[in-house]
């Protein structure tokens, strides 16, 4: 199979967008596929306004050809951006079958920035991406049955996984004479940062990543250390050494970040909201609150030992074959795993 994604989201940008398709990636490409990832780095572009991190493709006449000289069996449109909308074009024009995913809440993202937008102008824009997609993935059965209501069809499954090889719990265990209450994430409004900077908490608060909030949060709460991007092993030893990770995001699809720190034993103090609803076992691995500070409190007496339990059982080999099985080819059939079977529609 020769499977082409598209994407807006790429490296060197650090979200769980980038994280997935990563892993999503790796996976095809052990089974066997031949995988092609068209992002901004193979165009010129712009940094986006108010966002710098986030590269804005220009030149997108050049996405028809790219395409073309790819010769794929399917295409997947990972994002809902200017690469997104230019292959859709480019697509559609043919009558070529593609499948698409949401990967974030852009309407209520939007919504963050510019308040005086109404939520359905954002729901308006992901319903006229999505419409002609043979398939629109999302990451849990909430989000299917809340994308529906806005009108978004042909939603199906594609859950998300966690690299264990990579995150798994320290050995020997965390020195728990002082906590550690740990945020991971991008630092922007949509992610509700200041609901845990905000809380006084015994011992100390840590926030890894980076984005447009950094320089006013860091002044605003100098308590606080920012550490700035972690990678690979230095990302998994910030969650190893944490006690608790606070998800203070109302608005995340999902959240791998919960995966991941889970993974390494670490358990989540989050808000009762889907994300946090659709990856915590309530009082086995995260306590789920309106009042983030109790939930951080009671977070610190969970066993370790059950968080990275838990978490062992997502893999995205598993992920990337369920994602296969949504995958519509050009010439109108459907691929299962490795096998290709005709569509009954």
């Amino acid at each position: 199979m020769r499977v082409l994604i598209v994407s807006d989201a790429w490296l060197p940008q650090v979200n769980g967008v980038v994280t997935s398709l990563q892993a999503l990636v790796g996976e095809l490409r052990g089974l066997g596929h031949q995988v092609k990832l068209l992002s901004p780095q193979d165009f010129r572009s712009r940094p986006c306004p108010t966002y710098p991190e986030i590269p804005l493709v220009w030149d997108l006449w050049r996405v028809g050809p790219a395409i073309r000289d790819f010769q794929p069996d399917c295409v997947h449109l990972a994002t809902e951006g200017p690469l997104g909308w230019a292959a859709r074009r480019w697509l559609g024009k043919r009558g070529l079958a593609f499948s698409s995913a949401i990967h974030t809440r852009f309407p209520e993202y939007i919504s963050s920035r510019w308040s005086w937008l109404p939520l359905r102008w954002g729901y308006a824009y992901l319903r006229a991406f999505h419409r002609p997609s043979r398939a629109v993935l999302v990451t849990t059965e909430r989000l299917r049955q809340e994308f529906a209501g806005w009108g978004l069809q042909r939603l199906a499954l594609w859950r998300k996984g966690v690299d264990t090889r990579l995150f798994h719990p320290l050995a020997p265990a965390p020195d728990t004479t002082q906590a550690v209450f740990l945020y991971v994430g991008r630092i922007a409004p949509e992610k509700n940062l200041e609901a845990f900077l905000a809380l006084e908490l015994p011992g100390e608060m840590q926030v890894v990543g980076d984005g447009p909030q950094r320089e006013t949060l860091q002044a605003r709460y100098p308590q606080v250390k920012f550490l700035g991007y972690r990678h690979g092993a230095d990302l998994a030893r910030a969650y190893q050494q944490a006690s608790v990770l606070v998800f203070p995001s109302r608005t995340d699809t999902y959240g791998l970040v919960m995966l991941e720190a889970l993974a390494c034993g670490t358990p989540v103090a989050a808000f009762p909201v889907p994300g946090p609803l659709d990856v915590l076992q309530a009082g086995v691995n995260g306590v789920m609150a309106e009042n983030l500070g109790e939930a951080c409190l009671a977070a610190l007496q969970l066993d370790r030992a059950h968080c990275a339990e838990l978490a062992t059982r997502e893999s995205w080999r598993a992920s990337a074959l369920q994602f296969l099985a949504e995958q519509p080819l050009l010439d109108g059939e459907l691929c299962r795993g490795s096998k290709v079977v005709a569509s009954s529609g």
